[in-house]
């Protein structure tokens, strides 16, 4: 019993109070809501909402962008960031196991696993390259300062002087001086540039050259993968506990960096160079695909993720008020996380007496060159390189928490014995070493290539195709009128109209919209000045259509093991039972045998334990408290 009441300690519990219960005692349920929120926004807020949005922004007209931007957000971001939600929240279940309300469309289920499978492989080496930045900036000085290194060439032109001694003075001086010079006259190849291509990746030629193994990525990678599976450990009861401060503290860290960037000169021109309006541009179709594609991306739509973390809630929570919430502060974030990295951008072109539009730069360009260089401009750089490379591992590992755990409860639900649920820890670290494993291939010095690759190609239409028939499949297929009854009988009110008439028919009509821009937009993927070749583009067209092929596939074998129509959903016969009275057209969940076994069992025990309590409450202990030792035997 000591035992017992110990461990119950450890949990959280109040000795004296009865411990809190699971809703779902076979899968678990989060602690409380805001575990839910903030692994939500942990999934949404990721590294894109820094190296991506605000480069769009600039791009796309500045300030007018926002316009295309939260239209977007409200007519097709907040909908289907809903949808799935509800889907999720509805079923229980994670992306195989919703797919009961129509069995043939499964196959919808499993292009979400490959997703995240190709997701989680490259993103896991994107936070390992930020694990090395940022152990690389525990020191007095950054090591891409300067362009005196044994991997730096002639063509390094540094924006800081090197004091080395007092003869140099003048020369480094007049080096200073004549970077403007330099900078107009040709593309200046900068420290942090080269630091970049030859030191950390010591990049090969092309992608086909694998070269040699980039052992410190690689240790980085081991890590970032161990800290994933620590944090997953117990799946959403421990990753519940570590997002209380791996989904805030980027906040303070934005915070810190964007009063220290707005103090410096040429800040407010970096600002201006992000916000101001170009409404001409508001009439380009390109404009408005960028920022669909850019709200579609963002929130993790069909990668799973969202249906997954939702099943854990409890069924009558408000998802309806948590998509707004989350949605809403993903965005706000992409926009506050505009001003940090453009009021220090325009301080780095004040410095260089260059345009903003020189400095600016996205994605890996921007978070492991651009911004890093311009943080070798502020005194006590080691330490603003520390808080910036932190952020961006917290960031990564937000969403990387979910793209594992997606994976895992796909796989638990899918085989639903007791062993497995049980020993999901197992079915975790499984996971997590066969990630490890396909993520080698991208700590080689081709790794780079291969990594913009899969980013460019399998997780781009691809999310597109699988979220538009996951909607005609809810909406037309299981019938909008069923889910709206779901809807309602699992939140108390029918979903608003507003939402109601996206799901038919708005919503559909911009992710088709997206599809056709990607299609229109397509350009083969170049990385600088290296033009991929033909068969390495082949391959990321295999990646890209390896997750929608599995809709088709899945439908054909449904169909030929199945006698009867597979359009047909078990989700409501399996989900409801009708109430006793025929009156009362109600309907209830209905669990499963194995839940109502264990249900029963907990009930017996609540019994035994209320009986033997009664008899007790004439014993009293030494301190007037009332003994409740459940064991019969006083000697033990």
């Amino acid at each position: 019993m000591e035992e017992k009441q110990f461990s119950g300690i450890l949990n959280g519990a109040v000795p004296g109070e009865p411990v809190k219960k699971d809703e779902n005692s076979r899968r678990g349920n989060w602690g409380n809501q805001i575990e839910f929120v903030l692994t939500s926004v942990g999934y949404a807020v990721g590294l894109g909402n820094v190296w991506r949005f605000p480069y769009l922004c600039y791009r796309n007209g500045g300030g007018a962008f926002m316009l295309p931007y939260f239209i977007m957000l409200v007519f097709c971001g907040i909908p289907l960031f809903f949808l799935e939600l509800s889907f999720g929240q509805f079923a229980s279940q994670g992306c195989l196991g919703v797919w009961k309300i129509s069995p043939m469309f499964k196959g919808v289920g499993y292009g979400m696993m490959v997703v995240s499978t190709y997701i989680g492989i490259y993103y896991n080496v994107v936070i390992c390259i930020a694990f090395y930045y940022f152990f690389q900036s525990m020191t007095n000085l950054l090591p891409w300062t300067y362009c005196n290194n044994p991997w730096n060439t002639a063509a390094c032109v540094g924006v800081v002087s090197h004091p080395i001694n007092a003869t140099l003075v003048n020369a480094t001086t007049t080096l200073a001086a004549g970077v403007t010079e330099v900078v107009n006259r040709t593309k200046r190849t900068s420290p942090s540039e080269e630091y970049w291509k030859h030191y950390v990746l010591n990049i090969s030629d092309g992608i086909g050259n694998f070269g040699e193994l980039r052992l410190p990525i690689l240790g980085c990678l081991a890590i970032s993968w161990f800290v994933v599976f620590l944090c997953l450990i117990r799946g959403v009861k421990s990753s519940g506990k570590v997002v209380y401060f791996t989904a805030t503290f980027p906040y303070v860290v934005l915070t810190i960096l964007f009063i220290r960037g707005i103090t410096l000169d040429g800040a407010v021109n970096g600002i201006k160079y992000y916000l101001t309006p170009q409404w001409q541009k508001v009439l380009d179709a390109k404009v408005w695909g960028d920022a669909a594609s850019q709200i579609f991306y963002s929130l993790g739509c069909a990668w799973g993720g969202l249906i997954t973390m939702a099943s854990y809630n409890k069924f009558h929570n408000n998802c309806f008020r948590d998509s707004i919430i989350i949605s809403i502060t993903n965005c706000a974030t992409s926009v506050y996380a505009g001003f940090v990295i453009f009021s220090i951008l325009g301080f780095m072109a004040h410095q260089l007496n260059v345009p903003v539009s020189e400095v600016a730069d996205h994605g890996p360009g921007l978070a492991f060159v651009a911004y890093p260089e311009a943080l070798t401009l502020l005194p006590i750089s080691p330490l603003w390189s520390l808080l910036f490379f932190f952020m961006l591992i917290l960031l990564g590992l937000g969403t990387q928490f979910c793209l594992l755990e997606t994976l895992v409860t796909a796989i638990v639900d899918e085989i639903g014995t007791d062993w497995i649920i049980r020993n999901k820890t197992v079915v975790t670290l499984s996971v997590a070493i066969v990630g490890f494993l396909l993520g080698v291939p991208l700590t080689t010095q081709a790794g780079i290539y291969w990594l913009l690759l899969m980013d460019n190609y399998a997780a781009s239409f691809s999310l597109v195709v699988i979220s538009c028939i996951m909607c005609i499949c809810i909406m037309y297929i299981y019938g909008y009128r069923n889910y709206f009854r779901d809807v309602e009988m699992m939140l108390g009110f029918p979903p608003p109209l507003f939402f109601r008439v996206c799901w038919r028919f708005v919503s559909p009509v911009i992710i088709s919209f997206i599809l056709i821009f990607t299609v229109i937009q397509y350009k083969p993927i170049t990385y600088n000045d290296y033009v991929y070749p033909g068969w390495s583009l082949a391959i990321g067209f295999s990646m890209a259509l390896s997750s929608v092929i599995c809709i088709p596939v899945y439908a054909l074998y449904k169909i030929s093991r199945s006698p009867g129509a597979t359009f047909r959903e078990e989700h409501r016969t399996g989900h409801y039972a009708p109430m006793a009275s025929e009156d009362t057209v109600e309907a209830r969940p209905l669990k499963e045998k194995d839940e109502l076994k264990e249900e029963l069992k907990e009930e017996e025990k609540e019994k035994e334990k209320e009986s033997k309590d009664e008899i007790s409450l004439t014993i009293q202990g030494s301190n007037g408290s009332t003994n409740t030792h459940n064991n019969p035997n006083p000697s033990a």
